[in-house]
């Protein structure tokens, strides 16, 4: 601690309350609200939701107000919450098969079974400022479909019916939970991608648009991506039966990947996948490339030693809280350290010296 900066403990709290102050900013105008946050800033929610591993967003939106919109710094927040929680049981696995779409579309398949649905989405703005906003006018009301309530078929389940792209293998294992035991390398494919649903978006958008560039073997379509909300079930034992705990809304993204094959088994397409909460569709797609080229040794391939198949540099670099622990470190007092370097230094230089002086007699 700064122990040593003047004032001591009293200055930490000065610093604090200047910190308080500075988030509030000019109290002539309305304190933004957690639950204005929450409603349109939903994106922001998200992405701390899913980074922070906890699905509330009450909670996301108000780590946010008290990070002053420091997503990193509401991650770090949420996920330090999250340890003081108990834990009651596990949910059975999501059924995104069972997905009230609000957003599904497929790059492969024009006609695609189910139908496309465009959703929320910026993929068609033009990306000029909206100068309406800022004068606050009144947004007119979007003509909007009822979320499809049928089950909406997987696109990679009709390219499984003939064969064309390789299967997953289903496993009743319980997989190993990130959030309770550290990291072991290497890791199962379960493994990696909670740590890469729980990685920061920036480095694996950075990772997968590295493969994009020639940095792995992978060349992706988009097979499907779909959003919207999903039944969450538990098992009661004193029911023998599990019961709808609530709903979550999430994102899913299944990728196919370029084939393989050999002169023994005919060719078929590789796939890659991403599972994200809330609408956080470019770290689904993201999640998804990286998930592919992480797999290059348990589909046969050759390591091109492209960073974004190195398990060990993505998944230990992707967690942008040890990264900013590990970072910001350094800016705490090291003055013992540093002292230490400095008397060597400048002991080195004496030799230094006294070598010159000494060749030049």
């Amino acid at each position: 601690m700064y122990v040593a900066v003047k004032g001591g403990e009293r200055a930490i709290e000065n610093a604090h309350s200047w910190l308080a102050e500075e988030r509030r900013g000019d109290t002539a105008i309305p304190e933004l609200t957690v639950e204005q946050i929450r409603e349109q800033m939903k994106l922001a929610v998200n992405r701390v939701m899913a980074e922070g591993s906890l699905y509330d967003p009450d909670l996301a939106a108000l780590a946010i107000k008290q990070a002053r919109g420091d997503l990193i710094e509401a991650v770090f927040l949420i996920r330090a919450y999250r340890t003081t929680l108990p834990r009651f049981g596990a949910t059975r696995a999501i059924d995104t098969g069972d997905m009230a779409c609000i957003r599904r579309i497929s790059a492969t398949f024009k006609d695609a079974p189910g139908g496309q649905v465009l959703g929320p989405t910026f993929d068609y703005t033009h990306r000029l400022l909206d100068f309406k906003l800022a004068a606050d006018g009144d947004v007119p009301e979007a003509p909007r479909a009822t979320p499809r309530q049928e089950p909406t078929p997987h696109i990679t389940g009709f390219l499984n019916r003939e064969g064309l792209i390789q299967t997953e293998d289903a496993s009743d294992e319980t997989p190993p939970d990130l959030t309770r035991e550290p990291m072991e390398l290497p890791g199962s494919r379960a493994l990696r991608l909670q740590a890469l649903t729980r990685g920061d978006e920036g480095f694996v958008l950075g990772m997968a648009y590295s493969t994009q560039r020639g940095y792995a073997r992978n060349h992706a379509f988009v097979g499907e991506l779909r959003i919207g909300t999903v039944a969450v079930e538990m098992d009661i034992p004193e029911l023998g039966f599990a019961i709808e705990i609530g709903e979550i809304e999430v994102t899913e993204c299944e990728t196919v990947n370029q084939f393989t094959g050999s002169k023994s088994e005919p060719a078929q397409f590789t796939r890659g996948y991403g599972l994200v909460f809330g609408q956080t569709e470019r770290k689904a797609i993201s999640m998804a490339l990286v998930d592919r080229a992480l797999r290059w040794r348990e589909l046969g391939e050759d390591d091109m030693g492209a960073p974004a198949q190195d398990e060990e540099f993505v998944l230990y670099h992707s967690d942008n809280i040890q990264a900013t622990g590990f970072l910001e470190h350094i800016k705490l007092p090291h003055y013992v350290d540093f002292q230490s370097e400095l008397e060597l230094v400048r002991r080195l230089r004496r030799d230094a010296e006294s070598a010159q002086q000494e060749a030049a007699e």
